[in-house]
C-alpha cells in the first residue's frame, strides 16, 4: 500500500501531517497527542513540513496553530521535488558516464578470433545495435531477405537512429539491401532515409539481388552475421558477432563485388 514515506515523507512527518488533515487548524501541543509524535520533536517535524509547503502556520495566534495544505496541492508538491531529485541523479549519472568514457582505457585488438553470439530477436536486435554503436572508422551493412526474420517497424528504427548517429561522429555507412527488404521498410524509415540521409557523403544505399545473408561489418575487424533457424525457415535464430580481421576481409570481398553491380536506392 502506498504511503506518504514513498513521496519523501519520514514517519513523523507522515503522521502529523494526516493528523493535520483531520484535525484542522491546530496546536504543536494536540498534535502531538494525536500523531504520537513526541513534543521534543514535534516543532522539529513542523518546521520541515513548512519547508516543503506542505502546511502553514498562523504566527498571530497564541499558542501558534498549524494548519495542513490541501492534500492534493501537497501531493503535487511532494511529486514535483521528487522529479527534480531524480533529474538531478539522472545528470549526475551522465556526467559520470561521460568522465568514465574518457578515462577507461581499450585494451589493444588481440589478433586471436573470438566469436559470441546472441540466440532470439529482441536480444539479435540488440547485439547488432550494440556493434554499431562501436564503429569508428566504416559500417558495412547487408540487408538480405532474411532481415525480414526481425520486425522492421521497431528494429529498423532502432537501426537506422544507430546508423544516424554513426555518420554524425563521421563514420562512413554503406547499406546493400535486397528489392524485397526495401518493400518491407516501415515508412517512417523510408521518410528518414529520404529527408535526412539520402544525400550526406558518407552514406550510401544500392539494391542489389540474389544477396544470402544480412551481416554488418564494423571497421574491417567484426562481422555480425543473421542466422536463420535450422527448423523454421521464417524465424531468426540469431545473430553471431565474429572478430577475425582476415575472415571479415573475405566476407568484404564478395560483398564488394555485389556492390559494384548494384543500382543506388531512389525511394
Amino acid at each position: 500500500m502506498a504511503t506518504l514515506r514513498d513521496l519523501g515523507l519520514s514517519e513523523y512527518e507522515s503522521r502529523v501531517y494526516r493528523s493535520l488533515l483531520e484535525m484542522g487548524p491546530t496546536t504543536a501541543k494536540e498534535l502531538s497527542a494525536r500523531s504520537d509524535v513526541p513534543m521534543g520533536r514535534i516543532y522539529d517535524v513542523l518546521n520541515g513540513l513548512e519547508t516543503r509547503n506542505l502546511i502553514r502556520s498562523q504566527t498571530a495566534s497564541r499558542p501558534k496553530k498549524y494548519v495542513a495544505v490541501e492534500a492534493d496541492t501537497a501531493l503535487d508538491r511532494l511529486l514535483e521535488t521528487k522529479r527534480e531529485e531524480l533529474e538531478q541523479k539522472v545528470s549526475q549519472y551522465e556526467e559520470i558516464a561521460s568522465e568514465l568514457k574518457t578515462n577507461l582505457e581499450r585494451a589493444d585488438p588481440v589478433d586471436e578470433p573470438f566469436w559470441t553470439a546472441a540466440l532470439g530477436e529482441q536480444e539479435a536486435a540488440d547485439l547488432l545495435v550494440e556493434r554499431i554503436a562501436t564503429a569508428d572508422e566504416r559500417i558495412v551493412l547487408v540487408t538480405a531477405t532474411t532481415a525480414l526474420y526481425m520486425d522492421l517497424d521497431t528494429v529498423g528504427e532502432r537501426i537506422v537512429d544507430e546508423l544516424e548517429d554513426a555518420i554524425e561522429r563521421g563514420v562512413s555507412v554503406s547499406v546493400l539491401m535486397d528489392p524485397d527488404v526495401v518493400d518491407g521498410l516501415p515508412q517512417s524509415v523510408g521518410r528518414r532515409y529520404r529527408y535526412h540521409l539520402q544525400n550526406h557523403r558518407n552514406f550510401e544505399v544500392r539494391v542489389g539481388a540474389n544477396l544470402t545473408a544480412t551481416s554488418a561489418s564494423i571497421d574491417g575487424t567484426e562481422l555480425c552475421l543473421e542466422v536463420p533457424h535450422p527448423t523454421d525457415a521464417a524465424e531468426l535464430f540469431g545473430v553471431i558477432n565474429l572478430k577475425d580481421p582476415g575472415f571479415v576481409a573475405n566476407v568484404r570481398e564478395a560483398v564488394d563485388s555485389s556492390w559494384e553491380q548494384a543500382d543506388r536506392l531512389e525511394l
